[in-house]
């Protein structure tokens, strides 16, 4: 297949995705913006829970982050903390309201049931591919790709399962292990 081809299809489809997930969030009072940073912070680890990993992963300025994480705050669909050693830092976390909001939205209805559509096989075929294109694409741009933690070559399990990142020498949950981080860097 060739790039023009490629962008058509994954520029359509990701059209399409956004068009469902705007007028759903819509429905509920919230901007596409916003939903991006509340899908963000739904799956982000401990590390990258702030309004700069925030930034970085969508591609925004600080100021429009700032902006956009200040209205979901008056909104009630998330809340901030101070970190415990660094006083400066701030912590995001989606409060139940935020998590209600994205429940209805992420991953979109229609999403899913083409998904379900395909066979098995296609299906992890297809999330493989995706998932390299998308390695492939942060890598050309010089991005940080905000891969799992459990994927990354900082993650350390030891043989009585425990797991620690290698990068701060910190305890790992299994929640932690699963979720994105702005410090991941590929094992491949």
């Amino acid at each position: 297949m060739n790039p023009n081809e490629m962008y058509e299809y994954v520029e359509r489809i990701a059209n399409l995705i956004r068009t469902r997930v705007r007028k759903t969030g819509l429905a509920c009072g919230v901007q596409p913006v916003q939903m991006e940073a509340l899908h963000y912070l739904s799956r982000c680890n401990r590390y990258s829970n702030t309004p700069v990993a925030v930034a970085e992963f969508l591609g925004l300025t600080k100021g429009t982050v700032s902006q956009t994480l200040g209205v979901l705050e008056d909104n009630g669909f998330v809340e901030k903390t101070t970190d415990a050693r660094d006083r400066r830092v701030v912590h995001l976390h989606l409060t139940p309201a935020g998590s209600e909001v994205l429940g209805q939205s992420i991953p979109p209805d229609v999403l899913k049931s083409a998904i379900n559509e395909l066979p098995e096989r296609e299906q992890r075929q297809m999330a493989q591919s995706i998932e390299h294109l998308l390695l492939c694409l942060q890598r050309a741009n010089g991005l940080k790709t905000f891969g799992a933690c459990r994927t990354c070559i900082h993650h350390q399990q030891t043989d009585d399962a425990q797991r620690r990142c290698g990068l701060t020498r910190e305890i790992l949950t299994e929640s932690d292990a699963s979720k994105i981080c702005r410090e991941h860097m590929p094992a491949i």
